[in-house]
């Protein structure tokens, strides 16, 4: 048994019901007088057992049916009804022969009003039957979409992920041949760093989110990198608010940003560039991680586009809808904001 359920959906239910379904015929009508002999009491509870016996071996019938992967159909279901209506009609009338033969009534007048209750009662059973069966199945059906929705959602966030990091490391190889034959040093430091951040991205691309801590560490390496190639041309300047180290973002999602930063700002300068990283929470809880370079919004290559694209993905998938990418410009500067919910 799985103790990790509650303890009301370890209950057998049926079990519960059904006891207490058949139980309540012989206790209403002992606790309304009706049954003045213990004759007559005990016929009354050999109708309430065998009701337990008879709609048990049909439910097994009905649950043999559609294991079988056959329908139930109320056709089936109300021959049933009359079947065992007929049946416990029968039972019954043995009943009234072991434990009150001195109450037996002549003839047949008694037939049509006990076999019109057992059909109504047996009906009551079936409907009630079909219902928490239909009930279990909808259940059921909206368990197994949501792990489908999660798993597709789960697919999807892989897929995304694994189209950031090719596009890194060949942006990253670029660099290393720019300096192998000018700079082998240079380009040595530059793939032990290179290294760092493979190691990040293959590790970080099982979770969904990683802290935020850890994303600017594999940050930090790749702009080591950079700062190979283009020394005092590039400028970088970090601001992590307090206690913000564990808010957590899609992996590589602010290094595609800082990425975009240097490929748009300090690579397209002669003179070099900044780049602002700043991490802060705002008054209404939400966190606020901004990257900006010096520049202007120009139309980007394709190869940024999904990038950018690629990001605003993740982020909805990971942590919802309020999770946002902005892109604006403002003051000669270029700024690429994620603002994360609360919970982030």
């Amino acid at each position: 048994m799985n103790h990790d359920r509650p303890f009301i959906a370890r209950l057998n239910w049926y079990w519960i019901f059904q006891l207490t379904g058949w139980g309540f015929l012989p206790l209403f009508a002992i606790a309304m007088g009706a049954m003045r002999s213990s004759g007559l009491i005990w016929v009354m509870w050999w109708g309430a057992g065998s009701g337990i016996v008879i709609s048990g071996v049909w439910r097994q019938l009905l649950k043999r049916r559609t294991l079988n992967g056959q329908r139930i159909s109320w056709k089936l279901v109300l021959c049933g009804v009359l079947a065992l209506g007929v049946i416990h009609t029968f039972v019954q009338y043995l009943g009234f022969l072991m434990f009150t033969p001195s109450h037996m009534m002549k003839g047949y007048s008694w037939l049509p009003s006990a076999l019109l209750s057992w059909w109504a009662i047996y009906l009551v059973w079936n409907i009630f039957y079909m219902a928490v069966l239909s009930l279990r199945r909808a259940n059921r059906a909206e368990a197994e979409s949501l792990r489908l929705e999660v798993a597709a959602k789960d697919a999807e966030l892989r897929a995304l992920q694994a189209q950031v990091n090719p596009h890194f490391f060949f942006n990253s190889m670029n660099s290393v041949r720019a300096l192998i034959y000018e700079e082998p040093d240079a380009a040595a430091l530059m793939i032990d760093q290179l290294a760092s951040v493979m190691r990040y991205a293959l590790q970080s691309g099982h979770h969904d989110t990683v802290p935020l801590s850890a994303e600017i560490e594999v940050v930090q390496a790749y702009l080591a990198i950079e700062k190979i190639r283009f020394e005092e041309r590039m400028r970088v300047s970090v601001e992590i608010g307090v206690g913000l180290e564990q808010v957590r973002i899609p992996p590589m999602s602010l290094q595609t940003l800082v990425e975009n930063a240097v490929k748009y700002g300090v690579e397209t300068s002669a003179t070099g560039s900044e780049i602002r990283i700043r991490a802060q929470r705002m008054d209404d809880g939400a966190v606020h991680i901004e990257i900006a370079n010096p520049g202007a919004i120009v139309p980007f290559a394709n190869s940024t586009k999904v990038g950018l694209v690629n990001t605003r993905k993740r982020l909805a998938l990971a942590l919802g809808a309020n999770a946002q990418l902005d892109l604006s410009e403002n003051s000669g500067w270029v700024r690429a904001t994620l603002t994360l919910p609360e919970a982030a």
